[in-house]
């Protein structure tokens, strides 16, 4: 195997433990899948496309051994994940203000620019410190000690987010074809908008509210 991969026996055990992590449904999904319903599914490829960027951008931060500032700096901690909540009690707020329409998700005067999607996808991910700690705890079960620990933590996070990237796509085509099949009246668009916020506030809420300390065994998550 290559320097900047660990040996075989330990990136297969990764791949398969990247896989369930990857499959299993959490915040992030949730996320991506509510962007899916409730904006099409160019809205939930953006989604996906930005959470993915900042999931990619926290394992580098990981990687680099700059997750022990957020481990000895519970301030650092507080501050990052606070924004984070904040951020997406700004989206429930955002989605409560969308105007009232039956169209279709796709439909052009309902579409959501692809850009500011992908943008606040990206910065959901940021603000979450916890998949830095992630990261950190995860990456280094799988690190071959005799070869380069950076280059590994490096590749291995490409590998990791290019295969919750595979998984998130496959929820946002189930998601389309479940709207496809749901052509929601007034008051279906009206109660859709009040569950997505919903979503987002409780996000919002849990992000806020759990305990300063890394995940175990979660995915990472916006």
């Amino acid at each position: 195997m290559p320097d900047f991969l660990p040996s075989l026996p330990l990136l297969l055990a990764f791949l398969a433990a990247a896989l369930v992590l990857a499959v299993t449904p959490g915040p992030a999904v949730l996320y991506i899948v509510t962007r899916t319903l409730s904006q099409g599914r160019k809205a939930g490829l953006a989604s996906v496309a930005g959470v993915a960027l900042g999931n990619l951008m926290n394992a580098v931060v990981a990687s680099l051994g700059l997750a022990v500032v957020l481990l000895a700096s519970e301030l650092a901690f507080a501050l990052i994940r606070y924004a984070g909540a904040a951020y997406l009690v700004w989206l429930g707020v955002q989605a409560l203000r969308a105007p009232r329409t039956t169209a279709a998700p796709d439909a052009p005067a309902a579409a959501v620019a692809a850009w500011r999607v992908f943008r606040e996808g990206a910065v959901v991910a940021l603000l979450n410190p916890k998949t830095t700690l992630f990261f950190a705890a995860f990456l280094p079960q799988f690190i071959d000690a005799s070869r380069g620990a950076t280059a590994q933590a490096l590749s291995l996070s490409v590998l990791f987010v290019g295969i919750a990237v595979c998984s998130d796509i496959v929820y946002v085509l189930l998601s389309r074809a479940v709207a496809k099949r749901w052509r929601p009246g007034r008051g279906g668009v009206r109660w859709g908008r009040y569950a997505t916020a919903g979503i987002y506030f409780a996000l919002g809420g849990l992000a806020a509210l759990s305990p300063n300390a890394s995940s175990k065994g979660a995915r990472p998550t916006p």
